[in-house]
């Protein structure tokens, strides 16, 4: 099932795209193998409570999620329980899609034949470090660029030039990690101007390259990985977590489907 085909359900602002993790990574692959001239790139998307959150409180970010183009995955158990619970005909298909263990399954799925990866984001430390492992983990995934872009704001011209070493390269997807926010951003303009499949991955750069340490399973499966990750880095994800958690569940719950009264209620 290609990407466009999945089930489409809101939760706050966003419309998820709903599969289990291996039906995506088979989805972006399909994706991957039919993008080109004469087909228009797709933006990929992994929204958690945070994101749901910025995207509540801001309409121009929160339409690059409600594109057709766009296909946007589960990044958060906070909203897969969420929408299973508005949306109960899709509860068993409505699983996690981890943006980390999206990335690995495709670079799983990926040969010599194809796809061809574009790494775009993290320190120089972490890209050489993630095609490291890359190399170590996934020897047949072709990475066919790689590049660490300044912090400041691109000019004009380097977007072009960027954009054109993307093109040169042959890549069919390109991996994003600049950061919520930003990302998100950069994914739509990418897609907007080549035909490949834009993902953006968040810290995905940093847990394949060691840099950073991920949550354990369990705690990742409990919903606490915030916790998890508040621990570990508090000063920059205090506000994220303290501001960002309660704005979602505030969302989640005013988007919620209203079921139609039973007949025979009093008005």
């Amino acid at each position: 099932m290609v990407l466009r085909e999945l089930p489409r359900r809101t939760v706050g602002p966003i419309p998820f795209r709903v599969a289990p993790l291996e039906q995506a990574v088979q989805a972006v692959l399909q994706a991957a193998a039919v993008v080109g001239d004469d087909h228009a790139g797709v933006p990929v998307h992994f929204a958690n409570a945070y994101t749901v959150a910025l995207a509540d409180d801001d309409r121009g970010y929160a339409s690059l999620f409600s594109s057709e183009s766009a296909a946007v995955f589960t990044d958060g158990m906070p909203v897969a329980w969420a929408g299973r619970r508005f949306y109960p005909e899709l509860a068993e298909e409505w699983q996690r899609v981890y943006g980390p263990d999206v990335m690995e399954g495709v670079l799983a799925g990926s040969d010599e034949s194809g796809p061809r990866h574009y790494l775009l984001g993290g320190s120089p430390e972490v890209l050489a470090e993630l095609q490291r492992a890359i190399a170590e983990r996934w020897p047949t995934a072709v990475i066919a660029g790689a590049e660490s872009p300044p912090y400041r704001p691109l000019t004009d011209d380097e977007r072009r030039s960027q954009d054109q070493r993307i093109r040169a390269s042959g890549a069919q997807i390109v991996w994003v990690g600049l950061g919520t926010p930003k990302q998100d951003w950069e994914v739509a303009r990418i897609a907007a101007s080549l035909p490949v499949v834009a993902m953006a991955v968040g810290a995905a750069f940093d847990f394949l390259a060691g840099a950073k340490s991920q949550a354990p399973r369990w705690v990742q499966r409990s919903g606490l990985e915030w916790a998890y990750r508040l621990g570990t880095e508090p000063r920059r994800l205090g506000k994220r977590y303290l501001w960002g958690n309660p704005r979602f569940v505030v969302s989640a719950w005013r988007s919620r489907p209203v079921k139609p009264p039973r007949p025979g209620s009093p008005p």
